[in-house]
């Protein structure tokens, strides 16, 4: 398994060894042993979900408030995703800034996004099928979410030519400015 660190120390990409031959692939998606040493901490998932989007749906960008805060390790297993962390933790160095990742079930890549950071993604290709594994259940009464196209933290999403299709919930998501801090 190949970690690589971006610009946020602490969001990951997991890049695992992908064994191919003319009748398919293996990989191992998950070591539990590899992760947490990667990420200097026991991590325990207690949650898994999967989404299905058409192209130009963009999910996000989603948080929970603490003591419900979800620390999430998501990969695309069919299509592909631009997928996005943006650090919302309070007194951070890195507050405010995004790193963007391409997901998709080609490259087998997952991203680590630690608790205390919104997230979202943009469905690249006709569809994507989404998953992920989660540090902590969904809470409805701590369900926040943040703006996609807030101009302060000023993400570029990828064109894909088709207007962005979001739910009515993410429309009216507010801006930085205006979340409660974690």
């Amino acid at each position: 398994m190949n970690i690589i660190r971006t610009e946020i120390p602490d969001v990951l990409i997991f890049e695992p060894k992908v064994f191919g031959d003319p009748r398919g692939f293996f990989f191992e998606s998950f070591n539990k042993k590899i992760f947490d040493d990667a990420v200097n901490r026991n991590v325990e998932f207690v949650q898994d979900n999967h989404s299905l989007s058409a192209k130009g749906v963009l999910r996000g960008l989603h948080y929970q408030l603490a003591p419900y805060a979800q620390g999430k390790l998501v990969r695309c297993i069919e299509g592909e995703v631009f997928d996005v962390a943006v650090d919302i933790r309070d007194g951070s160095p890195t507050y405010g800034k995004w790193v963007g990742v391409n997901l998709s079930a080609e490259n087998h890549r997952q991203l680590w996004i630690p608790e205390g950071f919104a997230h979202g993604f943009l469905t690249l290709s006709e569809r994507a099928q989404f998953v992920y594994k989660t540090t902590n259940y969904y809470h409805p009464q701590s369900d926040r979410g943040i703006i996609w196209n807030d101009q302060d933290i000023n993400i570029t999403w990828p064109s894909i030519n088709i207007p962005i299709n979001l739910s009515e919930k993410d429309k009216v998501q507010p801006t930085l400015k205006n979340i409660i801090k974690l």
